[in-house]
């Protein structure tokens, strides 16, 4: 035990003897999460409008009125004819296209249910399917949708998340990734050092065991992404106000082995590689990226081919998203996120044995 602190120890004094680290370490993840906080976020406002009042009455009018005083849309052109949407939705000055046509208040005055014609751009399919459904949900409330009344009233409620922030959802992603890239950066790196600079013999000929040096390796790179974590909470509660419905102690339950995959992962890395380029390489390019579209992050798992939503089962950043999300947003415990606990508990036994063996060999 002696033997390992004190490895520990020196790697720590490693640490802060690099004075271009430190902010590397504990300011960098803060300016990566404040910028993908606001960056990564799938709400969209302000949709570019381009309207065609054929009709010309205060009804119309008013119509429009509608949708300008929505935070939704941006008014952008009035034209006097449909054929001048083409060019406004082929050059992208428009995304949403308005026609009222001419009869549009007497329709409403005869008590009969007016038609208006809504154009959307799908060159981008988020803007122009979420401002298509902004537009329907203005027409609904002014009472201008086309067809037929439902015959039941429908009255949505949103669970967990009501006023649909995509901040919310996305934010406890971004600690994800961040956690992630620190520590499995750091890690991958740590072995490669030391045969780089020519000490990895001198270890070698010391009374620590390999598992020493490995746990004397990730011990401070583990404490490391502790102080990243603590430092990264008040940023996404008190800056985003991304509420943390779920507690404290689950939120470190399940980090735990999520730091604890990412850091066998680190240490796999550096026993493939036998440059910190090569490790900085591999890390991103085989097993960072990789982890970030096939965790659900970006894209929903649901919707990727069957033979990739089998691949995601040994993403760990998969289950620890699910398990920030569930946390924050949703305030569940342990009997709900158990499977997610154990199928990171699960990898990072498995990650640290096959690095292990890994470490064993390339000593031998």
């Amino acid at each position: 035990m002696r033997s390992l602190l004190q490895m520990v120890a020196k790697e720590l004094r490693q640490l802060r003897r690099d004075p271009k680290i430190l902010p590397v370490l504990f300011i960098a993840p803060i300016v990566q999460l404040l910028i993908l906080g606001y960056a990564a976020t799938t709400d969209v406002r302000q949709v570019e409008l381009a309207v065609c009042d054929l009709d010309h009455t205060p009804a119309s009018r008013q119509l429009v009125e509608r949708f300008t005083a929505s935070t939704y849309f941006r008014l952008v052109a009035k034209v006097d004819s449909q054929d001048a949407f083409d060019a406004l939705l082929e050059s992208g000055v428009a995304r949403i296209a308005l026609t009222i046509p001419a009869d549009f208040a007497a329709q409403r005055v005869a008590g009969r249910q007016a038609t208006v014609q809504i154009l959307a751009d799908g060159s981008d399919a988020m803007v122009g399917t979420l401002g298509l459904g902004y537009a329907v949900g203005v027409l609904q409330s002014a009472g201008a949708a086309a067809g037929p009344e439902p015959p039941l009233q429908l009255k949505p409620h949103v669970l967990y998340n009501p006023d649909m922030v995509s901040r919310y959802f996305m934010v406890p992603g971004v600690l994800a990734l961040i956690v992630m890239i620190m520590t499995m950066t750091l890690s991958s790196m740590a072995i490669v050092r030391e045969s780089e600079i020519g000490t990895m013999e001198q270890l070698l000929v010391t009374p620590l065991k390999p598992s020493h040096i490995i746990a004397g390796k990730l011990i401070p790179y583990a404490l490391v992404g502790a102080i990243e974590m603590l430092t990264a909470l008040p940023v996404v509660l008190f800056w985003f106000r991304v509420p943390l419905r779920g507690s404290f102690v689950m939120l470190a339950l399940v980090t735990v082995p999520y730091m604890l995959c990412m850091l066998g992962l680190g240490l796999l890395v550096s026993t493939l590689a036998r440059t910190q380029q090569q490790a900085m390489m591999i890390a991103t390019f085989v097993f960072m990226m990789p982890q970030i579209y096939l965790s659900g992050f970006i894209f929903p798992i649901q919707n990727m081919p069957t033979v990739f939503q089998w691949a995601t089962r040994v993403v760990p950043l998969r289950y620890y998203v699910t398990s920030l999300r569930g946390i924050f947003l949703k305030g569940v415990g342990l009997d709900v996120l158990w499977p997610q606990a154990l199928a990171m508990l699960g990898l990072a036994m498995v990650i640290l044995v096959f690095a292990r063996l890994r470490f064993r060999k390339q000593l031998g």
